[in-house]
């Protein structure tokens, strides 16, 4: 039986056991996790916690509605046993009737039926880290391994363990200024994230130096037993010319080869981000963005046009 638990009533134990013992299981689902990026998480289990799902809900102009939380790319439902495509769909079924409207990730191996909901195809991109460093490094594209010389040649330093706040900042300072919708706030929770990942062991902070000492780039990385997750990342406009964040992720792979860690990029529907990923050859997956619109006509075309913008 599934049942609708509200934040009190989620036994923390149990669901980070079911999480990690299920074969899809990934750091995203922790109770941990989920606190940081969104307090009061709800949620449905079955039986003592066999198969689970979070529930991140919102209330908008009296309107409750499920969304996907920053730093989350994929949520969905776990489970410890064989998840059918008919208990897949029995759970999104049995998200409460409350939930007027919803835009949440599922996981690459939540795969619906078809229903009275859309399916978005969105792709993400892994790579195997069990061959041993020459063979992946020779799996690189023709691109990526001449800016991996270029940046091998520029007097680049690689180092760990620097502080959250130094990558936020460069991020703020470059990219971000293109990012109109990250507040405050959010930057505020990256950097508790990071810090609470780092404080359980299972977070990883890189930095680039060039050879004047200045910092050019960084990426933050989540790890578990089973994956090394590439979070979030910035570089300076140094950087988009000397290879530092081919650099970077070059040194990863070879610090966690011949391990039975699965490097997830994180990936983008963006083209050229894309390409950068496949790069280091990594393989194109798809997992599904599911949006459920239970308001009735025309109310929900309109809802549907807003929330695409």
């Amino acid at each position: 039986m599934i049942r609708h638990l509200l934040h009190d009533e989620i036994d923390k134990d149990k669901w980070n056991a079911c999480i990690r013992q299920a074969f899809n299981g990934n750091i995203y689902a922790l109770s941990w996790y989920l606190d940081v990026v969104h307090r009061g998480w709800e949620a449905l289990v079955e039986d003592d916690y066999v198969r689970i799902m979070p529930l991140t809900g919102n209330k908008k102009y009296g309107i409750n509605y499920l969304f996907q939380p920053f730093f989350t790319q994929q949520l969905g439902v776990f489970s410890t046993k064989i998840l059918t495509r008919d208990i897949l769909n029995a759970f999104i079924v049995a998200i409460p009737k409350k939930y007027r409207f919803a835009q949440i990730n599922l996981n690459i191996h939540n795969q619906p039926y078809p229903g009275n909901y859309r399916l978005i195809a969105n792709k993400s991109y892994l790579l195997d880290l069990i061959p041993e460093y020459p063979k992946l490094s020779a799996g690189y594209a023709g691109n990526t391994k001449r800016n991996l010389k270029k940046a091998r040649s520029s007097g680049l330093t690689l180092l760990k363990g620097m502080e959250p706040a130094l990558l936020t900042d460069m991020f703020r300072q470059n990219k971000g200024r293109e990012v109109k919708h990250w507040q405050d706030e959010h930057y505020q929770r990256l950097q508790q994230l990071m810090f609470k990942a780092m404080f359980k062991g299972m977070g990883l902070m890189y930095g680039v130096y060039t050879e004047h000492n200045d910092l050019c780039a960084g990426a933050f990385f989540l790890k578990d037993h089973k994956h090394l997750i590439f979070l979030f990342s910035a570089t300076t406009q140094e950087a988009r010319k000397n290879g530092a964040m081919t650099f970077l992720l070059d040194a990863v792979i070879k610090e966690f080869s011949e391990t039975a860690l699965v490097l997830d990029f994180e990936g983008s529907n963006n083209a050229n981000l894309a390409r950068f990923y496949q790069g280091f050859g990594s393989q194109e997956v798809t997992f599904y963005r599911l949006e459920i619109n239970r308001f009735p006509f025309p109310v929900n075309r309109i809802v549907q046009l807003l929330a695409g913008r």
